[in-house]
């Protein structure tokens, strides 16, 4: 009785997530392409048969990107199905698509949308990636006999306790989950208690990413353009940024770089620097090198690779604010010590592992979090042990994306 509830109140609810689709749009125009797509409206024949990957944002994308790459080294004649729910996703999502291949937005949950949906491209299996688990889409897919699983899977103890109040409606939803691969023996634990037929611990699919080669040499020659230390604020998250700008009055003589994590918020950051009576230079302005400025900005999407190897340490953007924390195995790869917050409950195992090895510090709060990171960006010998010992960590924990590649394989017809 309780799916068919949840389905009316999507159904009634229709017309408010067409609104929010505009408001989105009115900052990110992506949000407003192929809005039909969201209610299951596609509008010409395609394909059947293509293995069918959903990455919700931009960082599942990312993770997606590197199971994509280790399935086609396997089997290069498979051509797949792409579904995002943001703006950023379905952006980064576009590199990832070869001859063949289709992008969709993954429809809302209505019994009708995902009945169009699974009707107009019939994939062969499906692929949910990290946390993304639908109940009608779930469901519709096991009645049908298409195989589908949750790859790089993790579930913080927040989303377990949530899960836990709405379980006639979670637990059938992961019951139908043909497998669930998970990152860790805790994520394992908590999808099992969710209702989650758990087939394996792989590991993180972004420990297998390999920092792009250009993007490191480009960073580092640009590094070397500053006699000041380098630090960034690596992925920051709306609220962060004063907090950030207020700590590093403090600390003259450092050069600093300010990523925001979502592309949107690009204009408004660059305003809050300027407004705090920081000069302001942005990467989409620089040619050969970045500009003179008390705050480098990045407003760029990609590139992330090229801004860890521009500073000497990073502060970990989403822990500072109880966000949860962003992913900090690009950093460890690139050889840029992390600094976090106390927040780090979306990738707590990442972090305290990172903890282990050296490669990251923990702090309490931004004061404290821009003081450690200035005095170890100045201490030379403990900045080269932090980078080290970040190399080594990362590769340490590589292999994820093979051994879950093989396991999408095995899900595939003949």
């Amino acid at each position: 009785m309780i799916r068919p509830l949840y389905s009316l109140v999507l159904i009634g609810a229709q017309p408010f997530l067409r609104r929010k689709l505009r408001r989105r749009g009115a900052a990110e125009p992506g949000y407003l392409e192929h809005v039909e797509e969201r209610f299951g409206r596609y509008p010409a024949a395609t394909l059947a048969g293509r293995l069918w990957i959903h990455a919700v944002s931009l960082g599942e994308t990312r993770a997606a990107a590197i199971l994509v790459e280790a399935l086609r080294r396997a089997r290069p004649e498979l051509r797949f199905l792409f579904t995002h729910g943001t703006a950023t996703g379905r952006a980064e999502g576009r590199r990832l698509l070869r001859e063949g291949d289709a992008q969709a937005w993954l429809p809302w949950d209505t019994p009708g949308a995902v009945r169009r949906f699974l009707d107009h491209f019939r994939p062969s299996a499906g692929v949910l990636m990290e946390t993304e688990v639908w109940p009608n889409l779930a469901a519709a897919c096991h009645a049908r006999g298409i195989p589908l699983a949750l790859a790089n899977a993790r579930l913080s103890q927040k989303s377990l306790a949530q899960a836990r109040r709405l379980a006639r409606l979670s637990r059938p939803a992961y019951g139908a989950l043909r497998s669930v691969w998970a990152q860790t023996e805790t994520d394992a634990r908590r999808l099992a208690e969710a209702g989650a037929t758990v087939k394996g611990v792989f590991g993180n699919l972004k420990f297998d990413a390999n920092p792009d080669p250009e993007q490191l040499r480009q960073g580092r020659d640009w590094r070397s353009t500053s006699p000041r230390p380098v630090v960034m604020f690596a992925s920051s998250r709306e609220g962060e940024e004063s907090e950030f700008l207020q700590a590093i009055a403090a600390h003259p003589g450092v050069q600093w770089l300010l990523v925001p994590r979502h592309p949107q918020r690009f204009d408004e950051v660059a305003a809050l620097v300027a407004q705090a009576g920081h000069g302001v230079s942005r990467r989409s302005a620089w040619v050969d090198a970045p500009a003179p400025a008390d705050v480098w900005v990045g407003d760029s999407l990609g590139e992330m690779a090229l801004y860890y190897a521009m500073s000497d340490v990073a502060l970990l953007g989403g822990s500072f604010a109880p966000l949860g924390g962003q992913n900090l195995i690009e950093a460890a790869a690139c050889g840029c010590p992390v600094v976090m917050g106390p927040h780090t409950f979306n990738f707590s195992d990442a972090a305290e592992l990172a903890l282990e090895a050296g490669a990251a510090r923990r702090v309490g709060s931004m004061q404290e979090g821009v003081r450690a990171a200035v005095e170890l960006a100045r201490n030379a010998s403990a900045r080269d042990a932090a980078a080290a010992a970040g190399a080594r960590f990362a590769a340490a924990h590589r292999g994820a994306a093979q051994r879950t590649a093989e396991a999408v394989l095995a899900l595939l017809p003949p």
